[in-house]
């Protein structure tokens, strides 16, 4: 046992300054000072790369972050990413009516496509250049393979660049050390949910090897939308085409395979992603489209060089990757009878566009750390981004001005008809940044990054943060960013789509924040974290309406958005069998130019976590979390969307027999009626209904 001595008071940690916490991490990681030794021995504590590149605390890192475990996500009975992400305080996730794709709102920042917030795989961006999001065929990710989710909330431009708007998440997957073995997986439930998985990990050819390959297909949830877009126009047209009442469209099937090779100081991951028969949710055009399906394909590759102690005081990572991705979809915007007016049925087959993009991008990174400055730790680095919409496929049954053509046909090479051309994107891009230990318990980060784009010209972000460890067990932080978010392709490019048309003059939106918070660590067994935050954004990128008599929309920097707000969270283990978690989020956002709240945004949100491991091998966790507070936009006279609370539960038996886990899984155990609101009054006029109460089993072995 030895002890420890600062500013007077005595810490005890088994084996001294020994222990040492591996971490996979996707940046590049770097050797732990004494300080941070420390909090981890005394705390137990997180460690996370996302906030500089390299390996620090949680608590003195600069910047305001989260960090969920794989021991987190099984004890949590988490499925998707989604779930899981349900922990990280002032995130909420609510859902498009597009496919029920997923919108991570953070912090009031809210938009149908979501490009505000950058989510990234082994430090790779999984962006689409044609929409800036995931991509309409998304379709979740399962959760198997993780090892850790790292979450910046806030800015986070000045050292992954674009889109790292409102926040950054970052998903590292599972290395040969995370699994050491073999592992199988089964989980079969509601709405005909089947789930089986395959992990392995171990040594191959003189390389530390893993493979992960996982399998999910579910009819998805059947919940009601009562009213839809069609509803409205039968009240017009004196129809009766509306599919409503009737179920969200949530099916789909998903496989993802991916393979991690590592030998010294190189490491290969390959990755695939394959989605079929994706569900158009409450429809592309928020009418019901039960037969409408999306599929998608996304391949990955990247090789990474990390080299610590390159040469004398110079750290080194070098890294190439290739992302490949394909989205194709078959829809029915409208139903059968759609827009019939004048006696003449302008739409007997309903109104048909199937949209198919196919992208690529190739990127190559070099970055280097510095410490032979005293005090000092300077990064510099460096790359170059290639992105092209390299194909782009249309077939549909109408014009630009949405009046029926006859049957469908194929429009990709019309280019009055087709909905975009290809286009491509060049970036380069040069950062700096500096970690200066100026005093005693003083740290100052420093840090600028330059983007050039081929297509809108050039953005230069900066960072300051300054990090106070005030006493052993508080540290205080004040952090100023800057971040922006390019213009996607369809905003910069679609034609023939008078309800969104391209702008090619857009300049990228932009955001400044700032952030004072407070860690504060009394014991080893309580760990409390509280923060604020003001931003000012402003260029936001909307469509919006075009002088008469067109009636068309087009994109433009038109206005701002301003926020404040706060966040609170909670660690506690409460005794040796029982741990407790909570956090708390409080923001208000307005529009500037009608100094309205934000709409959708929950203005509060509460979460509260209790694992209880009781008897030998028994582990129930029980979780909940509230959502308060959406009010609607300015013009849409509907009440304010209803609060909700949901309450998950995960029963677990380990190791029977050391090798076998079942668990029991119970997501909105209570059937809580929980909706996320849709945008358009008179359209789905009830809000967007997420699953009742969903039962699984779950079957894992190990060997």
């Amino acid at each position: 046992m030895g002890v420890i001595r600062m500013n007077g008071r005595a810490i005890f940690a088994v084996g001294g300054l020994c222990l040492v916490l591996a971490v996979a991490s996707s940046g590049v990681s770097a050797a732990s000072t004494d300080e941070e030794e420390l909090a981890r021995v005394y705390g137990g504590e997180e460690m996370i790369a996302l906030a500089t590149g390299s390996r620090q605390a949680l608590s003195r890192a600069p910047s305001i972050a989260s960090v969920i475990t794989a021991d987190d996500i099984r004890a949590m009975g988490a499925i998707d990413l989604d779930q899981a992400l349900a922990a990280v305080p002032g995130l909420h996730v609510s859902y498009s009516p597009v496919g029920y794709n997923p919108v991570y709102v953070m912090r009031g920042v809210v938009s149908d496509t979501n490009p505000q917030m950058l989510v990234l795989v082994n430090g790779i961006p999984v962006t689409n250049l044609f929409a800036g999001d995931r991509g309409q065929g998304w379709g979740g990710m399962p959760v198997n393979n993780i090892a850790r989710i790292e979450v910046i909330r806030g800015p986070g431009s000045a050292l992954y660049g674009a889109d790292a708007f409102a926040g950054t998440i970052n998903i590292v997957t599972k290395t040969a050390e995370n699994i050491r073995g073999t592992q199988i997986g089964a989980r079969a439930g509601s709405f005909n949910t089947r789930e089986a998985w395959l992990l392995h990990g171990g040594r191959w050819g003189g390389f530390d090897a893993a493979v992960s390959l996982e399998w999910r297909a579910t009819d998805g949830q059947r919940r009601t939308i009562d009213t839809d877009a069609q509803s409205f126009y039968d009240t017009q047209f004196g129809t009766r085409a509306s599919l409503a009442p009737g179920p969200v469209n949530a099916r789909r099937d998903a496989v993802e395979a991916r393979l991690d090779l590592a030998r010294n100081d190189w490491r290969l991951r390959l990755g695939y992603q394959g989605r079929r028969d994706i569900g158009t949710g409450a429809g592309i055009a928020q009418a019901l489209d039960p037969q409408g399906r999306i599929d998608s394909d996304r391949i990955n590759a990247d090789v990474t060089y990390d080299k610590q102690g390159f040469s004398d005081n110079w750290d080194v990572n070098a890294q190439l990757s290739y992302f490949d991705v394909n989205v194709k979809s078959d829809l029915t915007l409208f139903p059968p009878g759609a827009f019939n007016y004048g006696g003449i049925n302008r739409f007997p087959t309903g109104m048909i566009g199937n949209p198919d993009v196919y992208e690529r991008h190739a990127r190559l990174s070099v970055a280097g750390v510095y410490t032979g400055i005293a005090r000092h730790r300077i990064r510099l680095g460096g790359g170059f981004n290639n992105g092209e919409l390299h194909k782009v496929s249309e077939s549909k049954n109408y014009d630009a001005g949405f009046n029926p053509i006859g049957p469908v046909i194929d429009v990709s090479n019309d280019p009055s008809l087709v909905f975009i051309r290809p286009h491509s994107r060049q970036v380069l891009h040069a950062l700096a940044q500096d970690e200066w230990s100026f005093a005693r318990d003083w740290n100052l980060t420093a840090g600028l990054r330059y983007d050039h784009y081929s297509d809108f010209g050039s953005t230069t972000n900066p960072r300051l943060a300054l990090v106070w460890q005030t006493r052993y067990d508080l540290t205080t932080k004040l952090l100023y960013g800057r971040a922006f978010r390019a213009p996607a392709f369809a905003e910069l490019y679609n034609i023939n789509n008078p309800v969104a048309l391209g702008n090619p003059s857009l300049k990228p939106e932009a955001i400044d924040t700032l952030e004072l918070a407070f860690d504060y660590q009394p014991t080893g067994d309580v760990s409390t974290r509280f923060n604020m935050f003001r931003y000012k954004m402003k260029d936001i990128i909307r469509f919006v309406g075009d002088p008469p008599p067109g009636g068309s929309k087009t994109a433009q920097n038109s206005g701002g958005q301003d926020g404040h707000g706060l966040e609170w969270e909670l660690r506690w283990a409460a005794s040796r069998s029982v741990d407790v978690k909570a956090n708390y989020a409080w923001q208000r956002s307005t529009d500037q130019q009608t100094d309205q709240a934000i709409a959708g945004a929950p203005g509060q949100q509460i979460y509260a976590q209790a694992d209880w491991r009781f008897l030998p091998g028994w582990q129930l966790n029980m979780q909940a979390k509230r959502i308060m507070d959406r009010v609607r936009a300015v013009g849409d006279n509907r009440p304010s969307v209803p609060d909700y609370t949901v309450v998950n539960m995960t029963l677990r038996r380990k190791e029977i027999a050391r090798a076998w886990d079942v668990a029991l899984l119970a997501h909105n155990l209570l059937n809580a009626d929980a909706r996320e609101p849709s945008a358009a009054p008179g359209r789905i006029l009830y809000d967007l209904p997420l699953p009742g109460r969903t039962l699984y089993l779950e079957v894992r072995y190990s060997m």
